[in-house]
């Protein structure tokens, strides 16, 4: 098997998303999966560092509209909403509706409460782990 170039992979459409019902807003969403890029910085968003450097807790405030802000595009998969006050209105509308949007953005992307408590420093970490690079 021939190994993949950088070209063939920055060419791979591997973003997922899934359409969804929003009865509460009178249509259908898109949430498409987060970027590497876009799932660190909200990782980072999420962990409050404490005056030793170290995590101290997990920030809550704007979680689901700052989740939804990366993950609702249109159909050419642009984010519907970007700059800080769209982010805030967003996250004016009903919190069961966001919080229902954004456990589907959460699955689509892979990213687990267990990935936020490991960036927050929070989980136990497996033995044995071992890594082919230096």
């Amino acid at each position: 098997m021939a190994l993949l170039t950088a070209e063939e992979i920055g060419k791979a459409s591997d973003r997922r998303f899934e359409d969804v019902e929003v009865p509460e807003w009178g249509g259908t969403v898109r949430i498409q999966s987060m970027s590497g890029d876009d799932r660190n910085s909200h990782q980072a968003e999420s962990v409050v560092i404490g005056p030793n450097g170290r995590p101290k807790e997990i920030n809550l405030k704007g979680q689901y509209a700052r989740i939804l802000a990366r993950c609702l595009v249109d159909e050419q998969g642009h984010r519907l909403y970007v700059t800080d006050k769209q982010i805030k209105e967003l996250g004016a509308r009903d919190g069961a509706v966001l919080e229902r949007l954004a456990k589907i953005a959460k699955r689509v992307s892979g990213l687990t409460e267990e990935a936020v408590e490991d960036a927050a420093g929070k989980s136990a970490t497996t033995a044995g782990g071992s890594s082919s690079t230096d």
